[in-house]
């Protein structure tokens, strides 16, 4: 058995053990110095993600061989602007073709970085040379025969993406046809446009993503992009987790309505620094939905929301007790995982406890934070049997309120209680 692997000889089985090792580089590094066989199966491994990983950028230079030639003067001429005197050389695999996931935000820092190292004046300003290299390295990733699972969109103000990038995307289409995770961050007014093409060609050319993260969006933005977003979410066959972060907006524009066309295959939102309106219901139609996550959200009220989730997670956010009270008895017996960090306006903690206690007795992960010490807090703890999982943060005030011998009871009292299957 030894010798088959060491010869290669059970693929299916290195495969899964090399990809396990995907996130340790200098262990994949040494299993491609081994045979022959290893290092076919570990190189692709090795470059399906380097952008993101923390290796120093000199790797850069090994995409260059596979150039045309008109993109190599191109190079060499963008180089000799900048003092720096690269070689071509010729390498053993075509690196390219193995990538897939891409950050643009990752790919524009290592352009940053290998320019900086191999320049000798790392002050020296070279913008228009970090665009030219970034736009070669995209269109050879496209050209390559390369196929994304996973695409970050997010742009800097300097960055520019010439014409020839989104013609080449559309003779190209098997490159988005297979993401998996879209992201789509910060996007600057210079590179709108360059951000909306690419996701118009997106929504062409897939229909497998099953997670859409929406980052740090700007309210300038909303009206012109969503549309595009509303396209791509509604043309999905499988959207599973669906994420809205740091949304400076009151209006959705149809985004969070749009997630009806997912209803049967979402599984997960997460909500952080929004402010919620009536779009939300549409929440209520997702037959699937088993994780919530609410954080940092100005909304006064979940009275909107109507339906059960296995897991919850409210960090703080404005919501009253009541509201919160009303989820708990939704859920009911369905409520397993439940995180609390509770916001200084929630004051009625206490019934809070009693709706936990009253209907949720299957929790196995529960996690609070800025809670009084109470016995009730100790009843709903016992309460719990199936508990595996416990993380408490009590506050202090309510700690320091209570005379110390009836604490040391309190905690008696909650040592003893405390479900064997933790």
């Amino acid at each position: 058995m030894a010798s088959k692997i060491h010869m290669g000889d059970i693929p299916e089985l290195m495969e899964k053990i090399f990809n396990n090792l995907n996130n340790e580089i200098c262990s994949l590094y040494s299993c491609a110095l081994v045979s022959r066989h290893w290092c076919k199966m570990t190189v692709p491994i090795l470059w399906q993600d380097p952008f993101s990983s923390n290796r120093r950028p000199l790797f850069i230079s090994k995409y260059f061989s596979s150039f045309g030639e008109d993109d190599k003067f191109i190079l060499k001429e963008c180089l000799e602007e900048l003092g720096i005197n690269e070689e071509c050389s010729n390498s053993l695999f075509d690196y390219a073709r193995f990538l897939k996931v891409l950050d643009i935000r990752s790919l524009e820092s290592k352009v940053r970085k290998w320019i900086t190292f191999k320049l000798i004046d790392s002050e020296f300003f070279y913008v228009a040379e970090k665009n030219h290299i970034i736009n070669l390295l995209f269109k050879l990733f496209i050209e390559s025969g390369a196929t994304l699972h996973k695409l970050g969109l997010c742009f800097s103000s300097s960055l520019e993406l010439k014409p020839e990038i989104f013609y080449t995307l559309e003779e190209n289409k098997q490159f988005f046809s297979r993401i998996q995770h879209l992201s789509l961050g910060a996007i600057h007014y210079n590179n709108f446009e360059s951000a909306t093409t690419l996701l118009r060609t997106l929504a062409k050319s897939t229909t497998k993503i099953n997670t859409i993260e929406l980052n740090y969006f700007g309210s300038a933005l909303e009206p012109q992009i969503c549309h595009t977003l509303i396209y791509i979410i509604k043309s999905q066959e499988q959207l599973r987790l669906f994420s809205l972060i740091r949304y400076n907006s009151i209006e959705f524009y149809g985004v969070i309505s749009a997630l009806e066309s997912q209803k049967n295959s979402l599984q997960e939102v997460r909500l952080d620094n929004c402010c919620f309106n009536a779009e939300i219901e549409v929440l209520n139609n997702c037959k699937n939905l088993e994780t919530l996550r609410i954080r940092y959200c100005n909304t006064k009220s979940l009275k909107l929301l109507d339906y059960k989730v296995s897991a919850l997670e409210v960090v703080k956010s404005k919501i009253d007790a009541q509201s919160m009270a009303l989820i708990f008895e939704k859920s009911s017996i369905f409520l397993q995982r439940l995180k609390l960090e509770l916001d200084e306006e929630i004051r009625d903690t206490l019934l809070l406890l009693e709706a936990l206690k009253s209907f949720c007795p299957n929790i196995t992960y529960l996690s609070i934070q800025d809670i009084g010490f109470s016995p009730q807090l100790v009843e709903l703890i016992g309460n719990l049997q199936k508990l595996q999982f416990l993380s408490l943060w009590c506050d202090n005030v309510d700690v320091n309120d209570t005379p110390e011998e009836v604490l040391k009871i309190r905690v008696i009292k909650f040592s003893e209680i405390l479900p064997l299957t933790l």
